[in-house]
């Protein structure tokens, strides 16, 4: 990834395997998510191949994420715990978010001492998840960079009336990431656009170092995961560790 922050170690998976090995399975080559009823021995070979690319002792710490905002500040690895985001200072810790649509996003000072993995959903993000985390953080926001990763498109991601107001209840601004696509006597359907929605909300808290993998995962079936395109799918995960 482009991303000019110091001492990480960064990246983002895919639906390929790293060792290019293949699964007749609907989870297809690389699933990293426990909760979808993939097979438990695949998937744990999975995570535990992560550590590969990892500094040396690293520990992953997984999220069971439930769409909210609460951020975890992380000090020393352990079982799955229920959070959206996860935030540590720590050496050694790999922050992780699963995803197959929603918006990953990384956060980092430029030294790369301050780093935070947030799940990007819609309703995470409108109940303002990236503020509460950078809350959680001990870098002035303007000094933050972050980074967006590939989530259903602008052109694939459609919601309802309800999504829309809830944006716009945090500011008239939301507007743009909203396009309407059918509009009748009794509903309304949009396009959103997540990219657009996170910007928004990074600058309003300051942050102005923001890079970005705009690959829509409903569209690019070959090479992500989409829960949209396949009801029964895997998780992707995008990473971040200390180096």
């Amino acid at each position: 990834m482009s991303w000019p922050v110091q001492n990480v170690v960064a990246f983002t998976t895919t639906l390929h395997h790293p060792k290019q090995l293949t699964y007749s399975s609907p989870y297809g080559h690389f699933n990293l998510g426990l909760h979808v009823n993939d097979e438990k021995n695949v998937v744990l070979n999975n995570r535990k191949l992560l550590l590969d690319y990892l500094p040396e002792k690293s520990s992953i710490q997984w999220l069971e994420q439930v769409h909210g905002n609460n951020v975890a500040v992380i000090e020393q690895a352990s079982s799955e715990i229920i959070a959206d985001a996860c935030v540590t200072q720590k050496y050694n810790i790999a922050l992780a978010v699963m995803t197959a649509d929603c918006l990953p996003i990384i956060i980092s000072s430029i030294d790369g001492n301050d780093i935070a993995a947030i799940h990007g959903g819609w309703k995470p993000l409108a109940k303002n998840i990236i503020e509460q985390t950078i809350l959680k953080m001990n870098t002035p926001s303007s000094a933050l960079y972050a980074w967006l990763g590939p989530c259903i498109g602008p052109d694939k991601f459609e919601v309802g009336e309800e999504v829309y107001q809830q944006f716009l209840t945090l500011g008239c601004e939301f507007r743009q990431a909203f396009q309407v696509i059918s509009s009748d006597s009794h509903t309304k359907k949009y396009l959103a656009n997540l990219h657009t929605i996170a910007e928004i909300q990074l600058k309003k808290l300051g942050i102005q170092h923001i890079y970005s993998l705009p690959h829509c995962t409903f569209s690019m079936k070959d090479d992500y995961y989409s829960y949209r395109r396949n009801n029964k799918t895997g998780r992707m995960a995008t990473i971040i560790c200390r180096s």
